[in-house]
């Protein structure tokens, strides 16, 4: 079926297509050991992609009694850029190498502590919950917290004390948060 193209002229798609497939079926063996013979065996098929995909963008451009010669000259060419890239990362690599190393946390283990706090916190009683989530996500002073519970501010130290033991309880020795994380109660 015609198509027309921006510039009016009419572009038959099924004949590109067949043109691409012939010309796919009949030389990408001979280009994919091209590019074997030339880089390693992970590389060999991104590499020959990108040439048959240069080859369907640029199909006009092929001329017909010498199309292998020209996919050659786009598999050297793919090469060559495939190549740099490898040494810019190689390079990229080795500097980074060199940087002074920064220790960071494993996020793996991050998530471990929060599932087990999280778990220990659920194993709490309401009652001990309600004075962790006051100083620790509400983070009030000791006297807002006692107000809100409705008791002194010294009630309040002895309640979190409790709630920070409980929970240090319910926590393996590995999982313990350090101190100062399970809440604040100053006064």
């Amino acid at each position: 079926m015609p198509d027309t193209d921006v510039g009016g002229g009419d572009v038959d798609i099924n004949t590109d297509e067949q043109r691409f497939t012939e010309l796919y079926h009949r030389h990408h063996t001979a280009v994919a050991n091209y590019v074997r013979r030339r880089t390693a065996s992970d590389d060999v098929t991104d590499v020959v992609s990108e040439v048959f995909l240069t080859a369907w963008r640029r199909l006009d451009e092929i001329p017909p009694a010498k199309a292998l010669p020209w996919l050659y000259g786009v598999a050297r060419r793919t090469l060559a850029n495939a190549h740099r890239s490898q040494r810019r990362r190689g390079t990229l690599t080795e500097m980074l190498a060199a940087q002074p190393r920064h220790l960071v946390d494993d996020e793996a283990d991050s998530v471990i502590v929060d599932l087990s706090l999280a778990r220990a916190f659920d194993a709490l009683s309401d009652a001990d919950q309600e004075v962790l989530r006051l100083a620790v996500w509400e983070e009030l002073p000791a006297r807002q917290a006692a107000a809100v519970l409705g008791c002194t501010a010294a009630a309040f130290h002895v309640r979190l004390h409790r709630a920070r033991t409980r929970l240090r309880n319910h926590l393996s020795p590995a999982q313990q948060a350090p101190q100062t994380s399970l809440g604040r109660a100053d006064a």
